[in-house]
């Protein structure tokens, strides 16, 4: 029988946001995952901040990593498992880069070899701390690394793809060197799979690491174009499951949505419950789905300047840790998940086929042909997945996901 779904949230502490690391208080953390585990969850994952962490490439703060360990133990005793994200890098529209990395010392992040080995000892030193950790999930590289490489980054780290594919094998060695057997895994936001000029591949992202990681957000397009309660947004997330599938090797790789969340103004905050249950509701007709994980666990406080509009109100929870309807909405799948209440989802029949080459990968964001007619084929009752158009005709491959039925594009009406 397989595993039920797992349920987590990305853990923002209420008080401080992630400069909290700076002025650790481990009883304000314990407050926040005492809020986070009355949702039922069974994990977080937590965002060390990259350079108060390792401030110069030869010294990473043995403080700081003491308190990085304080906060998966405080995790463990309330039954979360923790998922550590290491090369923060980039949250909620801010870069977290190490000085010795820019400016007067600019290297590339991604092909400059002492800049990678400190990125190793770095990713290293984490996962070796909490290696005897049994609630220690395992490490991400880092969040959404992929905005560095390209644009519409203002100053992009440029590299090639197979310099991103020595890249990440480099770091995820580092991950298993330091704890080994652990779910080591890297994630990128969707210009990985929308964007014709990312480094960062597609088949990178469905076969490197332990299972394959989605961010689902709304605001890139869908929403704008189609409605907060439009198939396109309310399926976005189970399309990106899906369509991660057309480029994995292992037919049961699984898919962990990783990131998604209800983000205003496209979603309101008095619609934003319905959302969530829409958008988990279909993510769960996935096979395959490792787990889901909500952004994020509390809103970002008032008290702090300059993050975009969107961004503070987040939170399932508010800053003094109160469940809002989201957070209800998720719990309650939770609780399904783990009493057994839903069977697996049935094999997904009818795949889409999708351009194998990177750079035509563009017909996959909205409003390219792929998103298109994926959205058709959902409104007009489909459950529809993805396969590479190299491997349409490839009876073994098809027959190992359930597939009966391969289209094109152009083969899907439009109404």
């Amino acid at each position: 029988m397989p595993s039920a779904v797992r349920f987590g949230v990305n853990y923002t502490p209420s008080v401080g946001w992630f400069h909290h690391w700076l002025d650790f208080d481990l009883d304000s953390v314990r407050a926040d995952l005492d809020s986070i585990a009355a949702l039922d969850v069974d994990h977080v994952r937590v965002f060390p901040l990259w350079p108060y962490f390792q401030p110069n490439r030869a010294l990473i703060r043995e403080r700081a990593v003491e308190h990085l360990v304080a906060l998966v133990d405080a995790a463990g005793e309330r039954g979360l498992d923790v998922n550590v994200d290491g090369l923060q890098g980039h949250l909620s529209s801010f870069d977290y880069v190490p000085a010795w990395t820019r400016t007067w010392h600019r290297r590339n992040l991604f092909t400059d070899p002492d800049v990678v080995e400190g990125q190793a000892a770095y990713l290293r030193t984490l996962a070796a701390a909490l290696s005897g950790r049994t609630n220690f999930l395992g490490m991400t590289l880092g969040n959404e690394v992929n905005q560095f490489s390209a644009g519409p980054h203002p100053d992009p780290d440029r590299a090639t793809s197979a310099q991103i594919d020595a890249w990440l094998e480099r770091m995820l060695a580092a991950c298993e060197e330091g704890a080994p057997g652990r779910m080591h895994l890297h994630a990128e936001y969707d210009a990985t799979w929308y964007q014709d000029d990312q480094p960062f591949t597609p088949a990178q992202a469905a076969r490197r690491g332990a299972v394959t990681a989605v961010h689902s957000w709304v605001f890139n397009g869908t929403a704008q174009r189609h409605g907060r309660t439009s198939v396109p947004s309310e399926h976005h997330a189970a399309y990106l499951i899906e369509l991660s599938k057309a480029w994995a090797e292992d037919p049961h790789r699984p898919v962990w949505l990783q990131e998604v969340g209800a983000p205003a103004p496209l979603v309101p905050a008095e619609h934003a419950a319905a959302f969530t249950e829409a958008t988990v509701e279909n993510a769960l007709d996935c096979p395959g789905l490792w787990g889901v994980t909500w952004w994020c666990s509390h809103d970002v406080s008032r008290e702090l300047a300059d993050f975009p509009e969107l961004e503070y109100g987040l939170g399932l929870l508010t800053n003094d840790r109160r469940p809002k309807d989201t957070a209800r909405v998720l719990a309650s799948a939770a609780r399904a998940a783990r009493d057994g209440g839903r069977p697996a989802p049935a094999p997904r029949t009818t795949a889409l086929a999708v351009p194998a080459d990177p750079a035509a990968r563009s017909a996959c964001a909205p409003g390219g042909a792929v998103f298109d007619a994926f959205f058709r084929l959902v409104a007009d009752g489909a459950r529809p997945t993805t396969v590479l158009d190299t491997r349409a005709a490839d009876g073994a491959h098809l027959a190992a996901r359930g597939i009966t039925e391969v289209v094109t594009p152009d083969q899907v009406p439009v109404p």
